[in-house]
């Protein structure tokens, strides 16, 4: 519908009315409707929704239309990524929100800080999912309110064509709403508590919903050690609850991603249920690191497995955990991934110990031996030392093909002494082209940032605080900060703007008319960054 379309419409529906809303102004009501595009969360996720199906279709037509995201862990910092991407790149299109957990854990807990073990509240996950979409859409009615000042003004000015420009504009305007991948760890408990927290993660808006193959009440973040999986039939349950909570809801095309920790997991809760030779359960229990005995040698407490005609005994840890053959961890990704997508998962992630695009594409060529378009979210996590990573894996390759490598201490290849060499140009290459590579060689169809603006936070706050507490004082903040605002177009430079002011001020007049008492006035100090 166009805006001159929604003016006649509610134009009707006042006139309808009768004198009561004689008061009522069509257009400035077509305004705020068009500020609002979305009524509900259940709206943005169908909306969104649509937007990754498309984005996937598009990947696998060809492997260079990847998507990525950036990890938010409130809504101010969700809207300023966006508004900064569409000022840079003129739209938002294959760009994402993440929601990470450890996030939510570490910065929106009402403990405190708090590591990535499923020990926040589950209900502050659907709250910043919230809290995302309310900056977003408020993006949308701070910008759209800016286009209707310049109608307005261009219509004053008697400029015709610049008028229908705008109006164009506005009909064809684009949103900040973009789609968010939000992590809902290992479930919070069982399947039913994933459900139910699913629905609310839903109806706050998100379309794609993240889940991990881990033990809830021993869920540990996937770059720390300790983790335990649960049997393939306990992770498909929950699986099948956030599908059928997609569709209580009337999302239908809702994503999952279904997240494997076993490259790094060494130890399972238990054994898994098996009724026949191969089934699932069997070929989960058949990576459990066992020894067999002889019936005479059976002790008090001792658990038994029973394959191919031999008594097996697992090896149980003092913490009653069961432990896995070393080595087999990729075979139980392969394996994990595989029936994931056979049961209703969208996505993979496969959380990995270091960006290797050999090893990532490895396991996807097994898995799309089975599953040919099997593709992947993946974590480019700042737990990964990347320079490190890439200058070893540079070093490597060299030494390899008989490269000399006498001029390099491959464990010290971190430090600044090797930053203006040959080696550390080529790794930062590969840096730069991973995500593009991965995609290509890897299956990678969505690459995010789990936590990049924690780590932002505290080091512009690192930066500011040397300089302001320092010998630079004021200067500090003026020149690290302000001028760069204004120099480099950083809109929340105009912060009263930022945060809505303009936006009640347009209300107050159009509910108080010139009794209207309005904060844009001509003493507003936000007045001098006019030209900003």
């Amino acid at each position: 519908m166009t805006y001159q379309s929604k003016i006649s419409e509610l134009g009707q529906t006042i006139n309808g009315a009768g004198s009561p809303w004689n008061a009522i102004n069509a257009e400035t009501a077509a305004r705020m409707q068009l500020q609002n595009r979305f009524n509900t969360g259940i709206d943005i996720a169908k909306y969104t929704a649509k937007i990754m199906r498309d984005d996937m279709d598009a990947y696998d037509a060809d492997p260079a239309n990847y998507t990525q995201s950036l990890g938010c862990w409130h809504g101010f910092i969700a809207q300023q990524k966006m508004i900064s991407i569409k000022k840079h790149f003129g739209g938002t299109k294959q760009r994402y929100l993440y929601l990470s957990g450890w996030m939510v854990a570490a910065l929106r807990s009402e403990f405190g800080p708090l590591p990535d073990q499923s020990m926040h509240e589950k209900t502050s996950v659907p709250a910043l999912i919230e809290e995302l979409y309310t900056f977003l859409k408020q993006a949308d009615a701070r910008e759209l309110g800016g286009m209707f000042k310049e109608l307005d003004a261009a219509r004053e000015a008697g400029d015709e064509v610049e008028a229908k420009r705008i109006e164009h504009a506005i009909d064809n305007y684009e949103t900040h709403v973009v789609p968010i991948i939000a992590d809902i760890d290992a479930g919070f408990g069982n399947a039913e508590a994933t459900y139910l927290l699913a629905k609310k993660m839903i109806e706050a808006g998100a379309c794609a919903l993240q889940i991990e193959n881990q033990v809830s009440d021993e869920k540990q973040c996937g770059h720390q050690d300790g983790k335990v999986t649960v049997p393939h039939e306990d992770f498909l349950q929950k699986i099948r609850a956030i599908r059928y909570a997609f569709l209580e809801l009337g999302v239908d095309d809702g994503i999952i991603v279904a997240r494997t920790d076993s490259l790094g997991a060494g130890l399972t809760k238990q054994i898994a249920v098996t009724k026949e030779e191969g089934d699932l359960g069997d070929q989960y229990n058949s990576f459990l690191d066992c020894e067999e005995i002889d019936p005479s040698d059976i002790q008090n407490g001792d658990v038994f497995l029973s394959r191919e005609g031999k008594l097996l005994r697992p090896k149980r840890l003092p913490s009653n955990l069961f432990q896995f053959r070393a080595g087999t961890g990729e075979d139980r990704c392969v394996l994990d991934s595989i029936t994931s997508l056979q049961n209703g998962a969208d996505l993979l992630w496969i959380e990995t110990e270091k960006p290797h695009i050999g090893q990532i594409g490895g396991m996807v060529d097994r898995i799309r031996e089975v599953i040919p378009n099997a593709k992947l979210v993946y974590n480019n996590s700042p737990s990964f030392n990347w320079t490190l990573n890439f200058r070893q894996q540079v070093y490597d390759a060299w030494a390899e093909a008989g490269k000399d490598v006498s001029a390099y201490n491959r464990d010290g290849l971190m430090s600044v002494d090797y930053d203006a060499t040959e080696l550390a140009a080529e790794a930062d290459e590969k840096i730069r082209t991973f995500q593009r590579d991965a995609a290509a060689q890897a299956g990678i169809f969505h690459h995010l940032i789990t936590l990049p603006t924690y780590h932002t936070a505290a080091l512009s706050t690192d930066n500011l605080a040397k300089e302001y507490f320092g010998e630079e004082g004021m200067l500090g903040y003026v020149k690290g900060v302000q001028r760069k605002e204004i120099r480099e177009g950083i809109a929340c430079v105009k912060h009263q703007n930022m945060s809505g002011s303009d936006i009640g001020d347009d209300h107050k007049e159009a509910f108080a008319g010139e009794a209207a008492l309005k904060a844009g006035g001509a003493n507003n100090t936000m007045n001098q960054f006019a030209a900003a």
